[in-house]
């Protein structure tokens, strides 16, 4: 019996990695065709079944003729891919933002907007638009997303500070409640300047619903280093993430700097989470329910549970965008609207039952 057990003990390891692999594949796997779909759906271009075709014709020593033209083809390059891309983009940084945020503060409810990057984000883009384009013309890129992104960061910094000063850097409680504060704060800003400024409230909204309408290549170069800084060292910290999980005594107790790590992984996740919400506007539910989803179905153990809620996020996202597209055309949907059908009840579904957090 003992050496079935050391046995069992011995081969357990290996499969580990194993499991990893399978799981990773299967998300990438998964991933891939939420992009082929993706950039196949549009109001305009070649019919959907051609698309992959053509995509497989654009890989190296395949030719054959797919019946796209040139014409058919730049819709698909220049206006589907890079908005499918940047929703790629979007949807896994917020995922795994909000994994982590979920981790480092032991609450299962909280996602990537906790500590006040929406309500800054809001701001910004409130103030920029309301500027108007017309006054920054001079400016060398978008004035809204590079303010949204600036206020962002700024607010979020502003909660850390306020709720560090009260030690919030220590429990990680005050830094929570000051975040509803500098949050409740910052929206009445908002909601006074749109007071003041009725001719942008339309254009305020639909930014604050989120959309992927006006994406392009700029944007994804724009984003990427952001999130591929940001993601790296979330992942990086996957370790500290575990060891949080026992309390943040028991972190100190095993070698953990507890205010370091949680300023690190905090700070990594809201500049991830500014730079792609100064893009896409505010975009709900993907950050609190796409991670429950990951655990409920490969675990809690964040080796495992960020990479995958980045990959899930992703695919997520660009798939939720397709309806956005095709419900009331020619106009759109919104996406936060499509992201709030989808995840609200099923975060309903999750309390219901009560495994959320399991």
């Amino acid at each position: 019996m003992s050496s079935l057990a050391t046995g069992s003990e011995q081969a357990s390891p290996a499969r580990g990695p194993l499991r990893d692999g399978v799981w990773f594949t299967g998300a990438a796997a998964v991933l891939l065709a939420a992009i082929v779909f993706g950039s196949s759906i549009g109001p305009a271009g070649p019919d959907w079944w051609r698309v992959p075709l053509e995509l497989l014709n654009r890989l190296p020593l395949i030719d054959f003729d797919s019946g796209v033209t040139d014409g058919e083809w730049a819709i698909v390059w220049k206006i589907r891919m890079p908005r499918v891309i940047l929703g790629g983009l979007v949807g896994g940084m917020l995922s795994i933002a909000g994994a982590a945020y979920q981790g480092v503060f032991r609450n299962p409810l909280v996602d990537p907007y906790l500590l006040g990057a929406a309500a800054g984000a809001g701001l910004g883009a409130t103030i920029g638009l309301t500027i108007g384009r017309s006054a920054t013309s001079g400016w060398p890129i978008d004035p809204v997303p590079a303010i949204a992104f600036v206020f962002a960061v700024a607010t979020v910094m502003v909660t850390y500070t306020v709720g560090a000063a009260f030690g919030g850097s220590r429990t990680g409680v005050t830094l929570v409640l000051a975040g509803v504060a500098v949050v409740s704060f910052t929206s009445a800003i908002q909601a006074f300047i749109l007071q003041r400024n009725l001719d942008v409230i339309r254009e305020v909204t639909r930014w604050l619903l989120g959309s992927l309408t006006r994406s392009s290549w700029a944007d994804v170069r724009l984003v990427l280093p952001y999130v591929a800084f940001s993601s790296l060292v979330l992942i990086m910290h996957r370790r500290h993430l575990d060891v949080f999980r026992v309390g943040d005594e028991e972190a100190a107790t095993l070698g953990v700097s507890v205010p370091r790590t949680r300023l690190v992984i905090v700070i990594a996740a809201t500049l991830g989470t500014a730079a792609v919400v100064s893009v896409s506007g505010l975009i709900g539910f993907v950050g609190l329910v796409v991670p429950h989803v990951v655990r409920l179905i490969a675990g809690a153990g964040h080796r495992r549970l960020l990479p995958l809620s980045m990959m899930g996020g992703a695919a997520f996202m660009i798939l939720a965008d397709v309806p956005g597209r095709m419900l009331t055309r020619p106009a759109e949907t919104p996406i936060g609207i499509v992201t709030a059908f989808v995840g609200a009840p099923f975060f309903l579904y999750l309390l219901r039952t009560r495994r959320v957090g399991a």
